[in-house]
């Protein structure tokens, strides 16, 4: 890819240095608060699905090919037979799991808030550990991450490191694309094409690159990052309009294919969140940053 034309380069610096400041979040809550709102959403919200098999048996007359063989194809299948829960399956005792270990790991809590969770719900809940062990982890730790997101909201602050993100962020040789299929060709972007995820994503490109109040835009690449407590957050867009008719001249956007149903999930809210902090924190209110669906939506926003 070629870089941008040298009449867009002051803007793009002037972009850059609004939004490559770094910064560091703390967070001050109170972890009782945590732990009795996790076991409220666990004894609410935790249900297990028991374990079943079904066994089939059935007759091979010949071998017609490997495929028909591997597919299962070959056989013609005679009886059918489901376990149901009066005949459910326990997991084997001779599989240890470790309950307390893991959801350590999954959702960053110290053992002794972990333990505290565990003892705090209720023993029914409890006991669907003994009929399906992974899932109560993976869907007792979801749980608890949605009320860590929640409670992270109310109380984190970003605060601006003495470091930068540096422009060979861009340089990385890490992208491929295809004109037609993930990639097309810019003229206000950054490099001359830009390479895009999805539709929705190709089509903001291509508004924005034909937006005459648009000085430069970028597509952020995923080393470009902001730290949360609940995971690593790229932005998808960073823009720069040219003074006039918008309000905000600097702006870093997310693009969601779709805005309905139930909007972000609790954690990715909480990213987004983190994100609007951080950006007030580096740029004193000069970079906007927001969540939008289309180009009409940014346009909605940077208008305001």
């Amino acid at each position: 890819m070629v870089d941008l034309t040298a009449e867009r380069v002051p803007e793009f610096k002037a972009l850059w240095k609004r939004i490559s400041p770094r910064s560091v979040y703390a967070v001050d809550f109170d972890t009782d608060e945590l732990v009795q709102r996790a076991i409220a959403a666990i004894n609410l919200d935790l249900r297990v699905p028991k374990i079943y098999f079904r066994v089939e048996a059935g007759a091979m007359d010949e071998i017609q090919s490997k495929e028909a063989l591997l597919d299962g194809s070959a056989f013609a299948k005679s009886t059918s037979s489901t376990y149901d829960s009066s005949r459910q399956i326990r997991a084997s005792g001779s599989v240890k799991y470790d309950l307390i270990g893991k959801l350590v790991e999954e959702t960053g809590l110290t053992r002794k808030a972990v333990v505290a969770i565990l003892t705090g719900i209720e023993k029914a809940v409890f006991e669907q550990f003994k009929t399906n062990p992974e899932a109560f982890i993976l869907k007792a730790a979801a749980l608890i991450n949605d009320e860590k997101a929640t409670t992270i909201i109310q109380h984190i602050t970003y605060h601006v490191l003495d470091e930068h993100y540096n422009t060979n962020i861009f340089t990385a040789p890490t992208l491929k694309g295809k004109l037609g299929v993930n990639a097309m060709k810019a003229q206000r972007h950054l490099y001359d094409h830009i390479v895009y995820d999805s539709t929705n994503e190709r089509d903001f490109a291509a508004d924005l690159d034909t937006n005459t109040d648009v000085a430069v835009y970028v597509k952020l690449p995923k080393s470009f990052y902001i730290a949360t407590p609940v995971g690593h957050y790229n932005p998808d867009w960073a823009i720069a309009f040219y003074k006039g008719t918008v309000k905000h001249i600097y702006f870093v956007a997310e693009t969601k294919g779709s805005m309905n149903s139930m909007q972000l999930r609790l954690i990715e809210e909480s990213k987004v969140h983190c994100a609007r902090e951080h950006f007030k924190a580096i740029s004193s209110g000069h970079v906007v940053y927001d969540v939008v669906d289309s180009y009409e939506a940014l346009l909605d926003k940077v208008m305001r």
